[in-house]
């Protein structure tokens, strides 16, 4: 029963996050679309990526709701442990993380503490799940939980989603279908490119560093690279070499658009936007690839239109990012 229900949420994530974005019908949203913000969580003007000022609590006080028991089967303590066992993706290891406990966009400051990934896995596909059961029940879990924006409630971490653009006449941008026999989260939906979970490598977690997690993903993402699990690869450190020296010279610029809370999930997203000049995005990107692991991969007109379904995230970045096309796209 528990894996139907699984088999269900992977099948119909658009139809069940339309629900449950019903479900939130105040709550303000990032732009058009149905990511949940609150004050302070989209700026007025794009942010430079080196402006924004990263925090670490090494102490947080604990969430209201931890690894929640409701509906899972027999003799399994967390959704994590139920998933593992019962409906494995193809990528499903915990690792250490970072939990967001404050953010105020409009002062260009995140606040960070300690967490791991399958914490944010156990609450935020258990309301989905819960919400693909369906089962008459009420929506006990997600009602103990709370406001999705309340950083206070259970553990958030965050995926920097990040819109690519090469800026040619006319732009683009890279586009990714996550495939739901893949992925743990939003499969079966299209997503801007890269997207990863901010997470350290390092026994120091408190080396808090949005470019390097970006770099990452690009290296994984756009050209399929092994998992970078060593700063000091040596492939890695090629290619991260490049992106900083092209970012130095201005032909890379790196933005933040704002932060917002998946109502299906609850999944947290810092949303970014890469502009790169064209001959940058060729040389840097010759090999992207057109299918990676957790997806297939597209290049796309950059113009207004946002692919459906579309995880909500990626649908507010790409909004964001077309609201302030003259200022992103400016090669002044």
């Amino acid at each position: 029963m528990w894996a139907d229900v699984r088999k269900r949420l992977n099948a119909t994530r658009a139809e069940l996050g339309a629900a449950a974005d019903r479900l939130y019908p105040d709550a303000p949203r990032v732009g058009s679309s149905a990511l949940l913000a609150r004050p302070g969580w989209v700026p007025d003007a794009p942010i430079p990526l080196e402006d924004v000022r990263l925090e670490w609590e090494p102490a947080p006080e604990p969430p209201a709701v931890v690894d929640p028991a409701e509906g899972l089967p027999p003799a399994f303590r967390t959704y994590a442990d139920a998933m593992a066992a019962l409906a494995p993706p193809a990528v499903f290891e915990d690792r250490p993380a970072y939990r967001l406990v404050d953010a105020d966009l409009r002062a260009a400051r995140l606040r960070f503490g300690p967490a791991s990934y399958f914490d944010g896995v156990n609450v935020g596909e258990a309301v989905a799940h819960e919400l693909a059961a369906g089962d008459g029940g009420g929506l006990p879990l997600r009602t103990r939980v709370g406001d999705p924006c309340d950083l206070t409630r259970r553990t958030a971490l965050t995926a920097i989603t990040t819109v690519t653009i090469r800026n040619g006449r006319p732009a683009s941008y890279v586009l990714h279908w996550r495939d739901p026999g893949k992925v743990a989260h939003a499969g079966g939906l299209y997503q801007v490119m890269p997207v990863g979970v901010f997470q350290p490598l390092t026994d120091d977690v408190a080396d808090l560093d949005l470019w390097r997690s970006m770099q990452r993903e690009y290296s994984e993402e756009f050209l399929g690279a092994d998992e970078v699990l060593d700063w000091r690869d040596v492939e890695f450190a090629a290619l991260a070499g490049a992106l900083d020296r092209h970012r130095a010279g201005g032909r890379l610029r790196a933005h933040v658009l704002g932060l917002g809370a998946d109502p299906l999930t609850f999944a947290v997203d810092l949303l970014a936007v890469v502009v790169l000049d064209p001959a940058v995005f060729d040389e840097l990107f010759a090999g992207l690839v057109r299918e990676n692991a957790e997806g297939r991969v597209s290049t796309e007109p950059f113009g207004g239109t946002v692919p459906r379904p579309m995880q909500p995230a990626g649908a507010a970045a790409l909004e964001l990012a077309w609201r302030h096309r003259d200022v992103l796209l400016s090669r002044g």
